[in-house]
């Protein structure tokens, strides 16, 4: 009986082992969980550490809604003495690793790049506007600006999850709410509103003569890979058009959730996947473009990430006065340019105020050329004419010259240089609408006429 007994365990054992190996060596094992255990460890330890989210609330709104019937299986850990945070299926299997460093934010560390747990960044004070109620008074219908603010919050559903609205007029703070429990102070998840922010760091670069953005052989992942790889322009890469298979899902199973949460070096990998269309003839939005047009900026700021984290400071975060900023590498030091950056409201504002006012700094300085807003603007062919460097366009339904930043889950900063202002919605929307499109035209329509204003 004993000998039966063995035999049963022997085979359920073995049967366990060819399971978890076939599991292992399939998409689901190859990169499903292994982007489901990294966004849980990854997210928070970010949302926690530097957004300063209460965990709880963390996964309710960001991260377990992505993961659906994987949330139940995925157990992390956050350990606070080390600032770090581990998550892995059951807790034991496809573990991942998420580090946090001071100025640097979270990276996950796989244990194959080169990563100094070390390091930090010294970091300035965040600095918020003041409310200007009487500018706002002159200019707006008052009631009407609140009434368009207070409906963004406005969730039936319960599925629209507005975290933050900041309104800016000719560089005033003229509205702002945030959702309970946050405030002016929380740095908040851009996700692909990062791609504006590279767009902005090239043309600052532009400004300087540290680039040519439409020269090709400047993106150094590619050279040695080809002649079409090698006539890549960073114009090409910030347009979406670089031609590569990066195909941006964000199903778990996609090249795009495979370089954001398995890689340690994220470029690397953008750079070696399959070239599908010669550079420049094909527009198809996936952020492994941002990913090589921010390593090939990166390399001209500097040696090593220390330099080149004091670059991005020096360069686009102080003459912003966007000192909450900050843009996590991964673990080769790569700058995670097409997703990755945290700021609070008012410095996603303070970003795109860059725009509306002709590309000078606050201290009068100018930063981008003043040509620069008619590039980013300009429609990337392939697009439908929704597409320019980095942004979207905005002139069916916004003042003509209407632009946005937009990000996963519900991120928006519009910058509407007609009419002086910026509208920034922040959240945590993961189905139906954010109704960001709708604050936007409730803000343009609550201006007063200039013969109103007067009087």
């Amino acid at each position: 009986m004993g000998r039966i007994f063995a035999w049963i365990g022997g085979g359920l054992a073995a049967v366990i082992v060819i399971a978890l190996v076939a599991l292992n060596v399939s998409p689901v094992g190859r990169t499903y969980l292994w982007a489901g255990t990294g966004l849980v460890a990854k997210q928070n330890c970010s949302l926690v550490f530097l957004s300063g989210l209460d965990e709880e609330r963390a996964n309710a709104l960001y991260i377990t809604p992505l993961l659906g019937d994987a949330a139940s299986l995925i157990h992390y850990d956050i350990d606070r003495d080390n600032r770090e945070v581990t998550a892995g299926v059951l807790g034991l299997f496809w573990r991942q690793r998420a580090v946090w460093r001071d100025g640097l934010g979270c990276t996950l560390v796989h244990g194959t790049g080169d990563f100094d747990p070390d390091l930090t960044i010294e970091t300035e004070a965040p600095v918020y506007f003041d409310l200007d109620a009487a500018h706002r008074d002159a200019n707006f219908d008052t009631d009407a600006l609140q009434a368009a603010v207070d409906a963004a919050f406005d969730d039936p559903r319960g599925t629209r999850n507005t975290l933050a609205v900041v309104v800016l007029h000719d560089g005033h703070l003229v509205a702002e709410r945030y959702a309970d429990g946050l405030t002016r102070e929380n740095r908040l998840h851009g996700w692909s509103m990062t791609k504006t922010a590279m767009v902005t760091l090239a043309g600052i670069l532009t400004e300087r003569g540290q680039i040519d953005a439409f020269e090709p052989g400047q993106v150094p992942e590619l050279l040695g890979r080809g002649e079409e790889a090698e006539a890549t322009t960073i114009d090409q890469l910030l347009r979406m058009t670089g031609g590569l298979s990066i195909a941006e899902i964000n199903n778990g199973f996609d090249p795009n959730s495979d370089m954001l949460m398995t890689e340690s070096d994220m470029a690397r990998f953008a750079a070696t996947r399959e070239r599908l269309h010669a550079p420049g003839d094909h527009w198809q939005y996936m952020s492994g473009n941002t990913i090589l047009a921010t390593h090939a900026m990166q390399q001209r700021m500097g040696d090593g990430l220390a330099e080149q984290a004091r670059a991005i400071r020096d360069l686009f975060s102080a003459p912003l006065n966007m000192h909450s900023a900050v843009i996590e590498p991964d673990e080769s030091g790569t700058f995670q340019g097409s997703s990755y950056l945290y700021a609070t409201p008012h410095d996603w504002a303070r970003m795109m105020q860059l725009y509306v006012d002709d590309g000078l700094a606050p201290d009068g300085q100018r930063l981008i050329p003043n040509w620069w807003d008619d590039y980013v603007t300009t429609p990337t062919p392939g697009s439908n004419g929704d597409y320019g460097s980095g942004v979207w366009l905005d002139g069916d339904y916004l003042p003509e010259g209407s632009f946005h930043a937009q990000g996963f889950q519900g991120q928006y900063g519009y910058a509407i240089p007609e009419r002086g202002l910026v509208v920034i919605r922040m959240g945590a929307s993961n189905q139906g609408g954010t109704g960001a499109r709708d604050l936007a035209v409730l803000v343009v329509a609550a201006m007063r006429t200039p013969e109103a204003s007067e009087d």
